[in-house]
């Protein structure tokens, strides 16, 4: 699609994956688009890099901040007709990774679209299977409720215009956004081509805090859903069978079984407490939702199925 648009990259300590994002962007096939980047109070090299690539960035300070507003901050200083989010943390697979994102929009009752995300050798083993759930290899059609995700999303700026991001969500203010659209009559694609590596790099308690603040949002978002102490033994134990039978077939049950009953285990003790959790949301307990301890380090690679227009990632950046 030839029409301008505006990257909008959120960015928290990301001074280990930031560059890997910014070179995949340098290689895109489209050119027609800008890079903000919204800063929520980096301590690491992420505004020194971010200055070196003349990236524009805004900046937000800990107590400020959500995960809306970041959005709404880089709508409001973006001037494309259609604005892209993608994680600091993610980094697409392919230099049409763009046009295929944007592709959706040539129907004008689309107001969003997200793309295709999966780990690397990085990521736990039951973030892999969540990413291959969540974001299949092709388009299944009606999916029974709205769904985006700003990992890798784009949107019509008239409809943000219309309907904004919610401020005071702890997350999922893509979802909401999803939803709100489609109650107004629009829709929401999936372009399974706009692939891009997302990154989480995790200890079992940032797991659980990721999941439960989700999870806050979640209940404001649909406050008739429950979540019981059943659900979490039942959703708990069903996913790490399932993840040990998908491991045994990969030959890397052994390597993984211990890790896999941790992940369940946090990400649905998370979803557990944030769906009890009522009232507002301490700001004690937002902090430490928002701001994770810093990730463990370790090398970057790409990973993805293999296809023509690859970015050609060097070995360091």
């Amino acid at each position: 699609m030839s029409a301008s648009c505006s990257v909008v990259i959120r960015c928290y300590n990301e001074a280990k994956r930031l560059p890997r994002l910014l070179f995949g962007l340098s290689r895109q096939t489209m050119r027609d688009f800008e890079v903000v980047a919204v800063d929520s109070g980096s301590t690491d090299d992420t505004p020194r890099i971010l200055a070196a690539h003349g990236v524009r960035t805004l900046f937000l300070t800990p107590g400020e901040f959500s995960f809306g507003r970041s959005c709404n901050l880089g709508c409001q200083a973006s001037r494309g007709e259609y604005i892209v989010f993608v994680s600091a943390h993610a980094y697409p697979v392919y230099e049409g990774w763009l046009e295929e994102l944007l592709a959706p929009f040539a129907d004008p009752g689309v107001a969003a679209s997200y793309g295709k995300q999966r780990g690397n050798h990085e990521s736990a083993f039951s973030e892999r299977r969540i990413f291959e759930a969540w974001y299949p290899d092709r388009d299944p059609g009606a999916k029974g409720h709205p769904f985006c995700n700003n990992a890798n999303s784009a949107v019509r700026r008239r409809v943000w215009e219309e309907i904004g991001f919610d401020e005071t969500l702890t997350g999922l203010e893509d979802l909401d956004f999803a939803r709100r659209a489609v109650e107004r009559g629009h829709s929401v694609a999936y372009a399974p081509a706009a692939e891009v590596i997302h990154v989480h790099e995790e200890r079992p308690g940032t797991v659980r805090d990721r999941f439960r603040r989700e999870a806050i949002a979640y209940r404001r978002i649909s406050p008739r859903e429950r979540f019981t102490w059943w659900d979490f033994c039942r959703l708990c134990a069903g996913n790490v069978v399932s993840d040990w039978r998908a491991a045994w077939r990969e030959g890397v049950l052994a390597r993984e079984a211990r890790a896999i009953v941790i992940f369940r285990l946090m990400q649905f003790l998370g979803a557990y407490q944030g769906m009890r959790q009522t009232g507002p949301v301490p700001e004690t307990l937002k902090r430490r939702l928002y701001y994770p301890a810093a990730p463990v380090p370790g090398p970057a690679s790409p990973n993805g199925s293999p296809s023509g227009g690859r970015v050609p990632y060097p070995e360091r950046l």
